[in-house]
């Protein structure tokens, strides 16, 4: 990509929260106000943005390198005397991204395995006035996106939540990509226990985060028994996976899933060679083991690869992996798309997390850790991807964007986004309430980005996926381009939304329903089950929506039947929705399968990528 191609994607990247400056990259200087004592050793920080209190790259478990790399998380090492936490820890290894804020050449790869570190954001307090008892504060855990394998949690600034709202907001990094999910035969062989043989490496991690927060909140005035777990996009889904584990039951009481989803991977696809794949998995662990060795010349071809492979046996071949670099690694895992892996991530091991769907399992009374949930999604979620299709957005002098058909545009991605929030906020709901507990669901709708030189960026981006994430932290210092995003005309209206999604966000953390956001908003209620209940609340700036609750709900069915017959979008454009439908939801309905055989899809033999209505740039 050229360099004035990326330069067309700096507003993109910025109204998305993609690239954003969290404030400091560090605490200037440590302040002994701010000097506690945890369970690993005496820590000091510093003050925050927003006036707040800052503690920046705690380590919540040791470094999982070398003979660590792929076991579960183990404790962190304690030390002696008093350890400055002035600066955030590095990223977890991952393809380079400028959206998310990684450095370095693009295709390159950037991190460091010693990477296991979360930070944590409160009100101002001396040693002597920290909360205690009754008067402790509730917990936010914020799990960052970015498909499971880029990102960092040091793109997100929680000073203002906390200093705001009275709230301890603790943000976290755990391993990515394959070093965060990678199930293989030869690493099972000495694993301690079924959990640390489930590949499932990332999702430990979390896990052992919430441990190290149950035992440490209380050092900062947080109550270690009112723990929120809040997540965007693979985030999300993580969140979604922590509700279904049985090794987080107990660490946290509350859950917010913002742009998730439950699709994940089965152990079958987390291992196979890609040609022995059915369907459109790929990337497995044998395929990526068989091309590392091929790389390195140990193989001359795939069937001598997999010759070699049968004769290593279990001990050499994880000396081999665990042997080479991340970037190898990483390399190994195909093509990446904005440094996002199409591989296998988040297994249904049996031990970690369920094997089969877990939609069904949210209706049960014992298959889930049954918490208050809030779940929501954002009105122009699939835009984010469109707006990088060259099919649909083009351009102007290799610059301006314009719509290449603004109407099939606005038709797909409608279609997608409902189908988003259908899959990955509303069934969740609906299955949910059904086994007992309260559930309260959103949708983000706020559309206020101007028209930069003929770009209509309301049009072209709006609410989509990643939006929400400055009004919920009220943080939009997001770089030199913010005001083309959020122009002093707009600052009232939207300071007023982040205000009342942050309200909202932090009275659930305080008592299980977000309730009038601890002001005089809106009541939020619960999703009611009949057809004429109130379900949805959604989020916008009093004109044109404001915050009311509606009826607003989908279901895949309807969107599927919408779609096929929308008469703005031509056949092939609606068999790739109907593929990445498929895909996403990981279900093959038969609404699905009955609009694809009278489109008659079979004819355009489409690859599955990610979303498979998009392709690479």
């Amino acid at each position: 990509m050229t360099p004035r191609a990326r330069s067309s994607l700096l507003p993109l990247c910025l109204a998305l929260a993609a690239c954003p400056r969290p404030g400091p990259w560090g605490i200037g200087r440590a302040d002994p106000r701010a000097v506690r004592t945890i369970a690993e050793g005496e820590i000091v920080g510093g003050e925050g943005r927003y006036g707040s209190q800052a503690w920046l790259g705690i380590p919540y478990a040791a470094p999982p390198v070398g003979p660590l790399r792929w076991r579960a998380p183990r404790p962190p090492l304690r030390w002696r005397g008093r350890r400055e936490t002035l600066a955030f820890g590095p990223q977890c290894p991952q393809i380079v991204n400028p959206m998310l804020g990684a450095r370095g050449p693009e295709g390159a790869v950037a991190g460091d395995e010693d990477c296991l570190t979360l930070n944590v954001w409160t009100p101002p307090y001396t040693p002597a006035t920290v909360p205690a008892g009754q008067d402790e504060l509730p917990v936010m855990v914020f799990i960052h996106g970015g498909s499971n394998s880029i990102g960092t949690a040091s793109n997100y600034d929680g000073g203002h939540l906390a200093a705001a709202r009275g709230v301890m907001i603790v943000t976290v990094q755990y391993r990515l990509g394959p070093l965060g999910w990678f199930r293989h035969r030869s690493l099972r062989a000495d694993s301690r226990d079924a959990a640390e043989a489930s590949g499932n490496f990332g999702t430990l991690d979390l896990v052992r985060a919430l441990e190290w927060i149950r035992r440490n909140a209380t050092a900062f005035g947080g109550d270690p028994g009112n723990v929120t777990v809040f997540g965007e996009s693979a985030g999300g889904l993580d969140t979604f996976s922590l509700l279904v584990s049985p090794l987080s039951k107990g660490l946290f009481r509350r859950a917010i899933v913002e742009s998730g989803g439950l699709a994940h991977s089965s152990i079958d696809e987390a291992e196979a060679y890609d040609d022995e794949q059915k369907g459109d998995a790929r990337n497995g662990s044998g395929e990526v083991l068989l091309r590392l060795l091929l790389a390195d010349g140990r193989a001359h071809d795939r069937s001598e690869g997999k010759a070699l492979v049968a004769r290593m046996g279990d001990a050499a071949t994880a000396a081999y992996l665990r042997a080479k670099t991340p970037a190898e690694i990483l390399h190994a895992c195909g093509r990446p798309f904005f440094g996002m892996l199409d591989i296998p991530l988040v297994f249904g091991d049996g031990a970690v997390l369920p094997a089969g769907p877990w939609l069904p399992r949210l209706g049960e009374h014992d298959g889930w850790n049954r918490v208050p949930v809030i779940v929501g999604t954002n009105r122009d979620e699939v835009k984010l991807f469109f707006f990088f299709d060259k099919r649909r957005i083009w351009k102007l002098f290799g610059l301006l964007p314009r719509f290449a058909d603004e109407p099939a545009y606005e038709a797909a991605s409608a279609w997608l986004s409902r189908a988003w929030k259908a899959a990955g906020a509303d069934a969740p709901a609906e299955a949910m309430r059904s086994s007992g507990v309260p559930v309260y669901v959103y949708r983000f709708d706020w559309r206020g980005e101007p028209t930069v030189l003929g770009a209509d960026l309301g049009k072209m981006i709006g609410a989509a996926h990643g939006m929400e994430l400055p009004f919920v932290f009220g943080h939009f210092d997001l770089g030199p381009l913010s005001s083309f995003l959020f122009p002093a005309s707009t600052e009232p209206a939207r300071d007023d939304l982040s205000s009342a999604i942050m309200g909202y966000w932090t009275e659930f953390a305080r008592t299980g329903a977000p309730g009038r956001g601890g002001a005089n908003y809106p009541d939020w209620t619960a999703w009611e089950p009949t057809p004429q209940g109130l379900k949805t609340m959604l989020l916008d700036v009093p004109v044109p929506g404001g915050l009311a609750m509606s009826r607003t709900s989908e279901s895949l069915a309807a969107v599927v039947a919408g779609l096929a017959g929308d008469g703005r979008l031509a056949p092939i454009t609606k068999c790739r929705a109907l593929r990445t439908l498929a895909a996403g939801v990981q279900v093959a309905t038969s609404e699905i399968a009955t609009a694809g055989k009278r489109l008659d899809c079979a004819r355009f033999r489409l690859p599955a990528r990610l979303l498979g209505d998009l392709d690479p740039p």
